[in-house]
């Protein structure tokens, strides 16, 4: 895993280079007692744990397990009423028996289909929490009940197993003095299926992943060690790694105002940082192209607001996050640097920057032109990830994509309305939407379509200029996106993620990765179909 290192930052601090132990995964078809090994894991849903009127398991793996314990899983699930909910985790010290520890993982009410993508992920992120508390090396996982379920579902259930225990393990102690590495080495897979076509589907999870840990570590990065220059570095790091596929262009603020980047400049303007404009390419190995994509980022190394200063108790100090777009674009970039899917060209494209205050900023009331010519009226500087994007969409649509998708921490608006895990999606395109909702099906991640109501954007009218960039506060997330898409080709289709909410775990104070996995799964879509 390649670390952002930064150059001489303020107050000294560098981040420290830690390399994370490689976890392999492998598919097992002995006995699952004989498997030898620190826990063996075992998913099982409230359905698995029902017991005949003798006490013994109905469920045949359970009461072979139960029955060489000599009642011990029984009993520890009575003591502790374990019932199989959904988040509950046992782990018990055995004797006897190949694996030194047996864990019971709650999968819930265990529907009559495969539990969802999010489901198994949440089971891996169980097996991490287990095997970190009892500093195992390696895990053995299985379902209490795996027979129901089709190939594909079992590929499935492993594909989001491995990751969930891949993110679970890693932590970001990059900027602790002291730090513990994580114990896991290997996880067995027993009843998941096995050959090859199990092997590319972890091959293709490892891939994902190493994007979302690189997303997690470009958003926990401070913003006096991620200023718009080092993000800017990351992209070109990309672009070095993959050289068969990938080509970097950074411009830098003379080649923006020859390209009339006026909304993108004034928020820039206040900065001693400068400005960075990124964009990757990406082209298939094989060079035939069928579908041209682009992906957007947001890239606001940090936002104070601007004049229109942020005051709300908590609201500045995580504005280091305000660049999520922006890593969820480039932890994109190098999952397909190493998936490599053909028939697609893809721009990834970030007008990378810092929202701050000096003399030489723009004020509230000034009057920005975009590359499109459109006239701006900022009546508020802390509406300005609109106007970094403004820039970056026409630059997207002259790159003559067919698709657009953008991704933005873009409004607090989203998350009143749909709390912090679920993203707010705003398309003219009923076709794009439903691509998008589905690769995030498949990615286990939440996305909810919110309406373009073209009768709220009379609130977004000025006296003196095409348009102001904030409609206040009713339907806020709404006239932000009627606002993008005043910058996009009507021949282009485009999509709008507002990620405000799921880019950040409040209750582990880190970032998430979020979006990643989704959109590798569309932009592999599109190049399969």
């Amino acid at each position: 895993m390649d670390h952002i290192v930064a150059k001489a930052t303020l107050g000294l601090t560098h981040p420290a280079q830690i390399n994370h132990p490689k976890i392999s995964f492998a598919a097992k078809e002995n006995e699952l007692v004989e498997w030898k090994g620190d826990i063996l894991a075992v998913g099982v849903t409230e359905k698995d744990m029902l017991k005949d009127k003798n006490s013994k398991f109905e469920n045949p793996i359970l009461e072979k397990l139960d029955s060489k314990l000599g009642g011990l899983l029984s009993e520890v699930s009575c003591e502790e009423d374990f019932t199989g909910k959904a988040g509950q985790l046992t782990v018990i010290r055995v004797t006897g028996l190949g694996p030194k520890r047996v864990s019971l993982i709650g999968l819930g009410k265990g529907p009559t289909g495969p539990l969802s993508a999010s489901g198994y992920r949440v089971l891996g992120e169980s097996v991490a929490s287990a095997a970190k508390a009892s500093q195992a090396n390696n895990v053995a996982v299985t379902l209490a009940s795996s027979e129901g379920l089709t190939p594909e579902s079992k590929l499935a259930a492993a594909s989001a197993i491995a990751k969930g225990t891949l993110l679970g393990t890693y932590e970001d102690n990059r900027f602790k003095s002291e730090s513990k590495k994580p114990s896991l080495k290997s996880v067995d897979f027993f009843g998941l299926g096995a050959g090859p076509e199990l092997e590319k589907k972890l091959k293709y999870t490892e891939d994902v992943c190493s994007g979302v840990i690189l997303a997690k570590e470009l958003v926990n990065a401070p913003a006096n060690v991620l200023t718009p220059g080092v993000l800017a570095e990351e992209a070109e790091k990309i672009a070095a790694t993959y050289s068969d596929v990938f080509t970097a262009k950074i411009l830098d603020t003379e080649q923006c105002k020859e390209l009339k980047m006026g909304s993108y400049l004034g928020v820039a303007a206040a900065s001693t940082n400068p400005p960075k404009f990124i964009h990757l390419c990406y082209k298939p190995p094989n060079g035939s192209v069928k579908t041209k994509l682009a992906l957007v980022g947001k890239g606001l190394t940090f936002d104070s607001g601007g004049y229109n200063i942020k005051t709300n108790p908590g609201s500045m100090e995580l504005m280091k996050f305000d660049m999520g777009g922006s890593a969820a674009v480039l932890g994109t970039a190098k999952a397909l640097g190493q998936i490599k899917p053909p028939g697609v060209e893809i721009h990834f494209i970030v007008a990378a920057c810092e929202n701050m205050i000096s003399g030489t900023g723009m004020r509230p009331g000034d009057i920005l032109t975009a590359s499109n010519g459109k006239t701006i009226e900022v009546n508020n500087t802390d509406a300005e990830g609109r106007l970094t994007l403004a820039d970056a969409l026409v630059y997207a649509c002259n790159q003559g994509v067919d698709k657009i998708v953008d991704l933005a921490t873009l409004t607090g608006a989203c998350i009143v309305a749909l709390g912090p895990s679920i993203a707010g999606i705003f398309t003219p395109s009923d076709e794009l939407s439903k691509e998008v909702i589905a690769a995030a099906e498949v990615a286990g991640e939440k996305l909810w379509r919110l309406p373009m109501e073209e009768s709220y954007w009379h609130s977004m009218k000025s006296g003196v200029a095409d348009m102001v960039n904030t409609g206040g506060r009713h339907g806020g997330s709404i006239t932000a996106a009627l606002f993008l898409q005043q910058f996009v080709d009507e021949k282009v289709q485009w999509l709008h993620i507002d990620m405000a909410g799921p880019v950040w775990n409040d209750k582990k104070k880190a970032a998430t990765g979020f979006a990643i996995p989704t959109l590798v799964e569309w932009v592999v879509s599109n190049s399969a179909s």
